[in-house]
């Protein structure tokens, strides 16, 4: 039997129409509780409801990653050629006698594909949400995060995180390409929930809050700080790094254990190996999992005194709320990571709760201007006679 090529699009017609097929649940649960509501209450249900199953497809790819099912079936977008395991069993038994603990196995190979599957849905959701965007403008235009040229990037991106996809399994878990997936699976959900904040308000007849420009620049902030602690914290994942530190809050009973961050952190290299093929040392992972560590104490102080900024702002309570929660739930499941033996509950939920940080950021920025851009902006959308008025 010949080696299995990497890329075999035998059966991407097979998964498309598979996705599409998994898709009509989510859209037809939308028509059915909105049939009586106008067009813009639908695209705004059916954003939100794209929102929460990416949001669930983040969560499933970090257990895909948990549970060494990145490989499960190692050429792409299929398995062994076919559009599900039950088409590849005798590969996979066969590569599964030559290596029971291997990376393919047939529990592994449905967790891999299920992923695959979930992924082809959301992007026939986000289809759907552009070709009901686009008719919503003919209709009346749309602007700002509502306008269809944001579904439109949004299509775009979702075909950029395919091809992320396919590469982490072609180039076999290259921890650089792992991370920036996960990366980009986060900045799939900025822009959905940024578009679903637009339909919301526009629905609901809302404007966003009204802030000053210190607390809209520490808003952008913490989003910033919160982003790059993820990339630092999929670094320490996709290079396995977790157990580099057994104790907390010292790491292996010393405040500054030995490190060695030029290995640490070389980022163009294969897993487990430096780029002159040697074994990265203990020392490497150690300074991965300590930097991320570090800039997790950053991060609290910097949620936790933005939350109390926040305060000031009645109609951001609910943002404030999923913050201080959040937080407190990263520091619980990273304390379990490193003092229970990374349990795969805990470890999913570090994952998801890093994402629905990420999320509820987005959700604050999307929902407040400052005070000046946000007169600016009542003055240009008001009628010739109205801005005459007011000046």
């Amino acid at each position: 039997m010949g080696e299995q090529p990497l890329y075999d699009l035998a059966p991407l017609l097979e998964l498309m129409a598979l996705g599409a097929v998994i898709a009509l649940g989510p859209l037809l649960w939308v028509w059915h509780r909105n049939r009586g509501a106008g067009s813009a209450r639908r695209l705004q249900a059916l954003g939100l409801l794209t929102l929460f199953l990416t949001f669930d497809l983040v969560l499933f790819g970090a257990f895909t990653r948990l549970t060494d099912s990145g490989l499960g079936c190692p050429d792409w977008p299929g398995c062994y050629g076919s559009s599900s395991p039950i088409g590849a069993r005798a590969d996979i038994a066969a590569a599964e006698a030559a290596m029971p603990t291997g990376p393919v196995t047939l529990s592994k190979a449905w967790i891999e594909m299920i992923h695959r599957y979930l992924a082809t849905m959301v992007g026939v959701l986000i289809i759907a949400l552009l070709v009901l965007a686009w008719r919503e403008h003919r209709k009346t235009p749309l602007h700002g995060a509502r306008h269809p040229a944001w579904a439109a990037f949004t299509l775009f991106w979702v075909l950029v995180q395919g091809a992320f996809g396919a590469l982490t399994v072609t180039m076999k878990l290259f921890p650089a390409i792992v991370t920036l997936h996960l990366l980009g699976g986060l900045f799939l959900l900025v822009l959905l929930c940024v578009q679903a904040v637009g339909h919301q308000q526009s629905v609901m007849h809302q404007q966003p809050t009204p802030i000053s420009g210190p607390l809209r620049a520490g808003l952008w902030l913490v989003f910033g700080l919160l982003f790059a602690q993820v990339a630092l914290g999929g670094w320490v994942s996709t290079n396995y790094a977790v157990l580099a530190c057994t104790t907390f809050p010292d790491c292996n009973g010393s405040w500054w254990p030995a490190m060695d961050f030029a290995q640490g952190f070389e980022i163009w290299r294969p897993l487990g190996l430096l780029s002159d093929g040697s074994h990265i040392s203990f020392a490497a992972l150690t300074a991965i999992h300590y930097v991320h560590r570090l800039a997790a104490y950053l991060v609290v102080a910097a949620v936790v005194a933005l939350a109390l900024a926040l305060r000031r702002h009645p109609a951001l309570a609910g943002q404030r709320k999923w913050l201080l929660g959040l937080i407190a739930l990263q520091f619980l499941t990273g304390l379990s990571n490193v003092v229970l033996d990374w349990p795969l509950v805990a470890a999913v939920l570090h994952t998801g709760g890093a994402a629905a940080l990420v999320t509820v950021m987005t959700w604050a920025l999307a929902s407040t201007r400052t005070r000046s851009a946000l007169a600016l902006q009542n003055d240009t959308n008001a009628p010739h006679g109205a801005r005459s008025v007011a000046a």
